[in-house]
This record gives C-alpha cells, structure tokens and sequence, in this order.
C-alpha cells in the first residue's frame, strides 16, 4: 500500500471501531484564551463503548493494516493544528507511516467558524476524487504562510486554487463545493467530536491514548505538561505484537 498523498483510502469500520476514541480537554479551548488540560497526554481509566464510532468518510494515510491508528481531530484555522501538521505530523510520517506502522486520520471539528467549515466542505470534495490528503496538506500550508485567523483568506478562490495544483477535476470539485453538499456534514462531524467530549484542537488518539495539544515528536527535557509522540507510538507498536 503506498502510505504517499497520491492515494487515499476508506478506513474499513473494523479499524475504527478497533481504535477507542476517548474523551478530553486539550490546551486549545473553544472560543477561549484559557488554558484547558494538564498537557500530560494521561487518559481516562474508563472508556465509555458509545465513543467507539465509526466514521464513513474516514480517510487512511498509510497502509490500512498498519497496527497503530492516530486520529486527529483538528480545524484547518487552528493555529496548533497547523503547528502540528508542520512538525510532529511530518515526523510520525516519515517515521512510522511510511515503513507501515502507523496510519493516520483526520476527522473535522471545524469550530473556529465559517471558513473553517467552507474548508472542510471543499475538504471534503477533494475526497469524492480520491486526494484527500493532498489538498488537506495544502489548505494547512496556506494557513502556514498566512498565520492568522478570520482573516478571509480561506476562500472559494484558494480553495479552487488548491484543486488546480493538486490535478483535481476543477468543474467536478466547484460543482460540488458551489452547492453545499457537505454543509451538513461538518456540522454533524463537529457536534459528533463535541458529544465525545472534545471542546478543542488538536485532539489527538494514538491507538486510544488521547495526546494533549500540538505535542513535540521527540523531547529530552523534563517539563511534565510535554507529552512527546514518539515513546507513545512505540508504545502501541509494542502493546500490538
């Protein structure tokens, strides 16, 4: 399987279901400045089945039968998002997604408001053509350049720009971002994350294991509220055998 962004692959309900989302609190609360969590990446010791939910639109990063699952949910505004897409994500792919370790997924929660979730919609049309991954790295590196939120920069002509570049059908992907077709969804998919109890981004879950914030991938210092990637990940690898 290649684990590049040239394919995209539907997570099979097995792989969900197997994979516990658990409920929690990360440092970047909704519509808050306050500080939400301890940052110790701990999880609850009980872990209610109704989390366990399957998501149709999931899309694989990575071989589907890799033993460890990282699940982010994250919105395309959030500054900690794009802090982690530019450093720890990059690592956990070269790392571990492409030697079939670990699979990644990313699911919305687009709570920062309407260009967040115009940019899930459009997300989301990139996913009927099979390049999913590609155009959500994209809107992240738009985001990167930018820095800045509400500023109006997610948009319908960035969003069609974004298609250009990755090769996508362009008259298939504004037809369907024009008529709204996944409107709902975003909001569905973001009340779903709340009624998990996830209030902020990035949430992160690495077979189950909820991780607090835009974590590092490595970290040799001794600041208890850091809870590095790369010791969790070989944790589940070794949990897996």
């Amino acid at each position: 399987m290649e684990t590049e962004t040239k394919r995209d692959y539907l997570l099979p309900a097995s792989i969900i279901v197997g994979a516990l989302l658990i409920a929690g609190s990360i440092i970047y609360l909704i519509g808050s400045s306050k500080n939400g969590g301890n940052g110790t990446g701990s999880s609850p010791s009980v872990v209610n089945d109704s989390l366990k939910k399957e998501n149709s639109r999931d899309v694989v990063l990575g071989n589907i039968k890799a033993p460890v699952t990282v699940i982010e949910y994250g919105d395309y505004q959030c500054p900690y998002c794009a802090r982690f897409f530019q450093t720890t994500e990059q690592s956990i792919r070269e790392n571990y997604v492409k030697s079939d370790k670990v699979k990644m997924v990313f699911r919305n929660f687009q709570f920062l408001g309407a260009e967040s979730e115009l940019a899930g919609q459009a997300a989301e049309c990139a996913k009927d053509q099979g390049n999913f991954w590609a155009y959500h790295d994209a809107i992240y590196q738009a985001e990167l350049k930018d820095g800045q939120e509400h500023n109006g920069n997610l948009n319908k002509s960035l969003f069609v720009q974004i298609a250009k570049d990755i090769a996508l059908d362009i008259d298939k992907f504004t037809s369907c971002y024009d008529s709204g077709k996944y409107a709902d969804l975003i909001k569905e998919d973001t009340q779903n994350a709340a009624s998990l109890g996830i209030n902020s981004t990035p949430t992160t879950f690495v077979n189950g294991q909820q991780v607090s914030g835009a974590q590092p991938f490595e970290y040799s210092g001794t600041d208890p509220r850091v809870t590095p990637f790369k010791p969790i990940i070989e944790n589940a690898l070794k949990n897996s055998n």
